[in-house]
């Protein structure tokens, strides 16, 4: 195969969050509703907080930055070795941060 690959990768810790939040498990906290009230609702009294979309997510995850690098098409079986091997010679890989998740793929000719 001619031609090159963009390979884009993320390091991965063991203290990584990924944690999706309802909009009713939000609601029914004590502490997140005196929160929304005090900052959106200062002064006014009797505020309620209603949805209409209860099951509606929100994703609470490690904000985590992308590296990319570029290698050969022929390379492709080796993608995750070399992803690996690429964080290494940046030194991104630490104790607790030990492993490299692909997250995209560019061929390019």
């Amino acid at each position: 195969m001619k031609g090159n690959m963009n390979i884009t990768y993320k390091v991965l810790c063991q203290k990584d969050t990924n944690k999706e939040i309802t909009i009713e498990a939000l609601l029914n906290n004590e502490k997140v509703l005196k929160v929304i009230k005090s900052e959106f609702g200062k002064g006014i009294r009797n505020l309620v907080l209603t949805s209409d979309d209860k099951a509606a997510l929100l994703t609470l995850a490690t904000e985590k930055e992308l590296y990319s690098f570029e290698v050969s098409k022929n390379d492709f079986a080796d993608i995750l070795d070399l992803a690996e091997e690429d964080a290494r010679g940046r030194k991104l890989l630490k104790k607790e941060c030990d492993r490299v998740e692909i997250v995209d793929i560019e061929t390019s000719n």
